[in-house]
């Protein structure tokens, strides 16, 4: 075969060639050639961080470790470089993580609250914050103990579960008894027999209670009514106050007739004394008057005793003439 060598040395050529452009693809897609900025993360503990590690935000990755070591302050130093077309995701405000599960490596985490806020600047240093879950597992296991051993002091025999439920079946018993919650609430039948006796007798006083009220009640619809026949006939009009002072205006008026009789008396008597000798004149109008007084006090008399008879309030009324 004739050029054998150039062939060869062309296809040693083309297959170097291959894996330059292979490569240098493989560095441009893991941004080797693209520019970034330095982030320095201080943590306590770089357990399960290795270069080449991410650091993602919201599940993407925006950064790679490049370096680790130790301060003499005793801190982890952690070296990462962001890419800057990623940099527009963390601000001064962001908050960087490191987290460790049970099973896989630690993983670093950027979280940002506000994007409104300034860029990161440029080898800016932020402290991680720890999220190690192998770090709560002796409280964890601590507090499954305790609540284990709450579990076995409850169902002992002795414990406050058993007793209540102990307490609750009793209860339970009882309800099914003659008096159902009344026995379980009292505690034995003959209780709750006492109590139902004395919840009849209750309600045979109340009873009695009620029909004495309606007694009462009708007692005091008669009183109402006598008192308003009382008042109508006594206050009323026509009523016995009305004919009491129309009689007591009659009495007043034989009264005055018996005082101007009277009068009349004193004034014949006059004339007797001064004229002694007609004797027959003055007898027949000492008469006459005599009998004037009498008429006059009969009438009084009966009104005085009409007066006792319509009158309600006194009976033995005494009328004195002057």
């Amino acid at each position: 075969m004739r050029n054998v060598g150039t062939k060869a040395t062309l296809l040693l050529v083309l297959t170097f060639g291959l894996l330059a452009a292979f490569l240098g693809y493989v560095l441009y897609a893991r941004g080797t050639f693209e520019e970034t900025q330095r982030l320095v993360l201080m943590a306590d503990n770089a357990e399960g961080v290795s270069v080449g590690s991410d650091l993602t935000f919201s599940g993407f990755p925006v950064g790679r470790v490049q370096r680790i070591e130790l301060e003499r302050t005793g801190q982890a130093r952690i070296e990462v470089d962001v890419p800057r077309s990623a940099a527009q995701w963390l601000r001064v405000s962001s908050v960087f993580t490191l987290e460790r599960g049970l099973v896989g490596g630690a993983r670093l985490r950027a979280f940002t609250g506000d994007l409104g806020d300034a860029p990161l600047p440029d080898g800016a240093v932020r402290p991680v914050l720890r999220g190690d879950t192998t770090d709560e597992l002796p409280a964890l296991v601590a507090s499954v103990k305790r609540l284990v051993e709450n579990a076995e002091r409850m169902t002992a025999n002795d414990s406050d579960v058993n007793r209540g439920l102990e307490g609750l079946r009793t209860m339970t018993d009882r309800m099914g008894g003659r008096y159902g919650m009344l026995t379980a609430l009292l505690g034995s039948e003959e209780e709750a027999r006492n109590a139902i006796h004395a919840i009849g007798r209750v309600n045979q006083v109340l009873a009695s209670i009620d029909a004495l009220v309606r007694r009462l009640d009708g007692l005091g619809q008669k009183l109402e009514g006598t008192l308003a026949t009382a008042d109508r006939r006594v206050l009323g009009e026509g009523g016995v106050l009305d004919e009491t002072q129309r009689a007591v205006q009659q009495v007043n008026a034989v009264l005055g007739d018996a005082r101007h009789s009277l009068a009349r008396l004193d004034a014949l008597l006059a004339e007797g004394q001064a004229i002694a000798g007609d004797t027959r004149a003055a007898t027949i109008d000492l008469q006459a008057l005599r009998t004037e007084i009498e008429s006059s006090l009969r009438k009084a008399g009966q009104l005085i005793d009409e007066i006792n008879r319509k009158w309600p309030f006194s009976r033995d009324t005494e009328l004195r003439l002057p």
